[in-house]
């Protein structure tokens, strides 16, 4: 029997276009690691997108590309994948809990450090995250990852910022000097990391240099495809 798998991400209510055409590409590059494996790939922000890619597959199971696992994932997405007539599947641990997102970002951070040829001592990490105004649990997942970073480098500060919740990333880059990298904890290049990001670096007067957001790294297709196969 063929097996199956099922990510799904938050996607761009606004524009959910672009975000399902990553989402495919995603799909395509996670089945390469999963030979004999069905991958779909979605958003749930796409109106009938959800349903069609259970519709296609036997019972996946889901794996959710998303930072942390609070209101999208507690209540939202078992509600969704319910109302379309899937409902009882498996959902896997959310990208960013595993312990291999930690690993990665602490990767990313000395990666940054060697390109640019700079002593993490001299250097300040600014994470950038979601956060949330109604749920403790984005901000948790990404302090967890702000932990992972500090017990495995030696970076002069590491700070992390948010988007909807204090501390806000603005007040958080401010002074942080021209030896600085910005990490965005983000799935995905999709509207907070091209509109809110840049625009709170650019209030702080942020003159280091913005990485791309972790979920984009190329080690991300193997990372999710051993988490659907270890599941």
């Amino acid at each position: 029997m063929t097996r199956s798998a099922l990510i799904v991400a938050h996607g761009q209510p606004s524009d959910p276009a672009p975000a399902e055409a990553d989402m495919a590409a995603m799909s395509r590059a996670v089945a390469e690691h999963l030979p004999g494996w069905q991958v779909r790939a979605t958003t749930l922000a796409a109106p009938g997108a959800l349903k069609a890619a259970l519709d296609s597959l036997d019972r996946p199971v889901v794996f959710p590309f998303f930072m942390a696992d609070g209101w999208f994932i507690r209540t939202l997405l078992p509600k969704r994948l319910s109302e379309a007539g899937h409902g009882g599947l498996q959902v896997l641990t959310p990208f960013g809990l595993l312990p291999e997102t930690k690993a990665l970002a602490v990767r990313s951070a000395r990666a940054a450090l060697a390109e640019h040829g700079w002593p993490g001592a001299d250097t300040a990490l600014i994470l950038a995250a979601h956060g949330s105004g109604r749920s403790p649990y984005p901000a948790e997942a990404a302090l967890a990852i702000e932990a992972a970073i500090a017990a495995e480098t030696g970076f002069a500060a590491i700070r992390t910022g948010f988007i909807e919740e204090e501390p806000d990333l603005a007040d958080v880059a401010r002074e942080a000097g021209s030896r600085a990298l910005c990490l965005p904890l983000f799935v995905a290049r999709w509207g907070h990391v091209v509109g809110d990001i840049p625009k709170a670096l650019s209030a702080a007067g942020f003159h280091g240099h913005l990485l791309d957001p972790i979920g984009t790294h190329a080690d991300v297709p193997a990372l999710i495809a051993n988490a659907i196969q270890t599941a």
